[in-house]
């Protein structure tokens, strides 16, 4: 999986679909459905393609699309709108990056309260 991003999930406003990777599966059910909310929400708002890929840090990485032609996409309010996302929904973002290090890149929990 070296200098690979994996996808966790995304929604597209053309096709007016969501994806959720399969291998998340196994998320919670409100998680899930968290996520597609956020994602589906963002692109009815702002436009394009959004995707939440996790980069080869294990960072959980908005990543915003439109098709060249696309005179609807707004390109100011998705900037906007994926920083807002990030604080409003930081303590999710965090455990989804914790999810992806422990259970797909087998890394140890650290159980240590960090003083």
């Amino acid at each position: 999986m070296e200098n690979e991003k994996v996808v966790l999930c995304g929604a597209s406003k053309y096709e007016e679909k969501y994806y959720l990777n399969p291998e998340f599966n196994r998320l919670p059910g409100d998680i899930r459905d968290e996520l597609q909310a956020m994602c589906v929400l963002f692109v009815e708002d702002v436009g394009g393609v959004l995707t939440l890929e996790y980069d080869e840090e294990a960072n959980l990485q908005f990543v915003t699309m439109a098709d060249e032609g696309d005179l609807l996409y707004d390109e100011i309010g998705s900037a906007l709108k994926i920083k807002q996302l990030q604080q409003t929904k930081q303590e999710l973002l965090e455990s989804l990056e914790l999810y992806y290090q422990v259970f797909f890149l087998g890394k140890p929990l650290d159980t240590e309260e960090k003083e």
